[in-house]
C-alpha cells in the first residue's frame, strides 16, 4: 500500500515537472506547440500565472482545511471573540496588491508586444463573410494577389455519409501563404457580422468587425501547415470556417507568389465576351456548391424560413434585374441586413451571372435564359 502510494506521488510529480517544462504541449488539454515568438510568449505566461495560481490555492485551501480540522469543535475548541485587526487588514490589502503586481508586469509586457505591428515585412487584409475568409496581399512580396479560402472538407464528412478526414473542418482550399521568419503584418475587418481570426501556434486571435480595421502581426520561426478557426459566434455556418496558414521557406514562397500571380492571370474571367447558356450553368454549379448550397441545399429547397426555396422561387424566375441585385447586394430590412449576404465583394461579374443563371435553370426552374457578365457588371453600385 505504501510503495502505491509513493509511486502515484510520483507520477504525478512527474505530470506537473512535464506540464511546467512545456512538455506537456503535444496533450489534446494543453495549448498547440508554439511556432512563432508571440505564442510562445504566452504558452510562458499562461504556465506562469497557472503556477502562481496553483501556489495560492494550495496555501490558501490548505491553511483554511487545517483550521478547520485542527479547530473542530469536538476537539474543545470554543470560537475565538474578536471584532477587528488592523493587521490583518493590512497584510490581507498589501498580498493580493502584491499579487495583481506580479501577474502585471510580465502580462503587460506579452499584451505590448502583440500589439507592435511596426515595421511589417509582408501586409495582408484579411476579411471575413458568412462563412469564409478573403485575403489580399497588399504590401510585400505577393502584393496584389487576392483569393477566398472555404471549407474543403466534403459535404459528405459533414453529413455522416462518409468517414471523418484527418483534418476534418480545418482543412480549406486555398491557404494563407506566407515566409518563415518574416513579420506578418494581418488587417482584419468582416463585410457582415462580427468574426475573429484565430491561429492559436502562432499566437494571433483578432476580432474582424465590420466597418473597422484593426490589426496583428505574427512572424513563424518554422515551416509547416497551422490550422485555427473562427472563434467568434458568426451564424448557422460558424464551425465550418476554419483558416489555415501554410509556412514555407523565402525560396519557396517566392515560387507561389510567381506561380499564384500567373494563375490568377489565367483564370480570370472576361466580363465582356458573350457566354452561352451551358457554360454558364456549368461554371454556376460548381459556384453553387461553394456558396450556396450550406443555405439553399443542393435540391434548391432551402431550410424555411430563414433560407427560402430557390426551386420554384418567384425572385429567381423573375425579372433578371431583380435577382441580380439580390446576390450583389444581399437583402436589406428596415435598414439591416439579413441572413442573405451581399455576394457583390465575394464574386466578379461571371461567377455571379452563372450562379443565377445555373438557379435559374436548375431542379423544377426551366427558363433557358441565360444572365449575362457584362448585364451583372451595369448594375454594380
Amino acid at each position: 500500500m505504501a510503495t502505491s502510494k509513493v509511486r502515484g506521488l510520483a507520477l504525478f510529480c512527474a505530470a506537473l515537472a512535464a506540464a511546467a517544462s512545456g512538455a506537456a504541449f503535444a496533450l489534446e488539454w494543453n495549448l498547440q506547440p508554439a511556432a512563432s515568438p508571440i505564442a510562445r510568449d504566452i504558452h510562458d505566461l499562461h504556465e506562469y500565472i497557472m503556477l502562481l495560481v496553483a501556489v495560492i490555492f494550495v496555501g490558501v485551501f490548505g491553511v483554511m482545511f487545517y483550521a478547520v480540522y485542527a479547530h473542530r469543535k469536538d476537539k474543545g475548541h470554543k470560537p475565538a471573540k474578536f471584532h477587528e485587526s488592523t493587521t490583518v487588514e493590512v497584510v490581507w490589502t498589501i498580498i493580493p496588491a502584491l499579487i495583481l503586481v506580479v501577474i502585471a508586469w510580465p502580462t503587460t509586457r506579452v499584451v505590448l508586444a502583440q500589439k507592435d505591428t511596426s515595421g511589417p515585412d509582408l501586409t495582408i487584409k484579411v476579411t471575413g463573410y458568412q462563412w469564409k475568409w478573403g485575403y489580399e496581399y497588399l504590401k510585400g512580396e505577393g502584393e496584389g494577389i487576392q483569393f477566398v479560402s472555404r471549407l474543403a472538407t466534403p459535404r459528405e464528412q459533414i453529413e455522416g455519409k462518409a468517414p471523418k478526414g484527418e483534418h476534418y473542418l480545418l482543412e480549406v482550399d486555398h491557404e494563407l501563404v506566407v515566409p518563415v521568419g518574416k513579420k506578418v503584418r494581418i488587417l482584419t475587418t468582416a463585410a457582415d457580422v462580427i468574426h475573429a481570426w484565430w491561429i492559436p501556434a502562432l499566437g494571433v486571435k483578432q476580432d474582424a468587425i465590420p466597418g473597422f480595421i484593426r490589426d496583428t502581426w505574427f512572424r513563424a520561426d518554422r515551416t509547416g501547415v497551422f490550422r485555427g478557426q473562427c472563434a467568434e459566434l458568426c451564424g448557422k455556418e460558424h464551425g465550418f470556417m476554419p483558416a489555415v496558414v501554410r509556412v514555407v521557406s523565402q525560396e519557396d514562397y517566392t515560387k507561389w507568389v510567381a506561380e499564384k500571380k500567373k494563375a490568377l492571370a489565367a483564370a480570370a474571367d472576361d466580363p465582356a465576351r458573350p457566354w452561352t447558356l451551358e457554360e454558364l450553368k456549368a461554371r454556376g454549379e460548381k459556384v453553387y456548391a461553394a456558396n450556396c448550397v450550406a443555405c439553399h441545399q443542393a435540391n434548391g429547397r432551402g431550410t424555411p424560413p430563414a433560407f427560402p426555396p430557390l426551386d420554384g422561387s418567384a425572385l429567381v424566375l423573375g425579372p433578371e434585374a431583380k435577382v441580380v441585385d439580390v446576390v450583389l447586394n444581399g437583402v436589406v430590412r428596415d435598414g439591416k441586413p439579413t441572413a442573405m449576404a451581399a455576394f457583390g465583394k465575394q464574386l466578379n461579374d461571371v461567377e455571379i451571372a452563372a450562379v443565377i443563371t445555373f438557379a435559374r435553370n436548375n431542379w423544377g426552374n426551366r427558363t433557358g435564359e441565360a444572365v449575362q457578365p457584362a448585364a451583372v457588371k451595369a448594375l454594380r453600385k
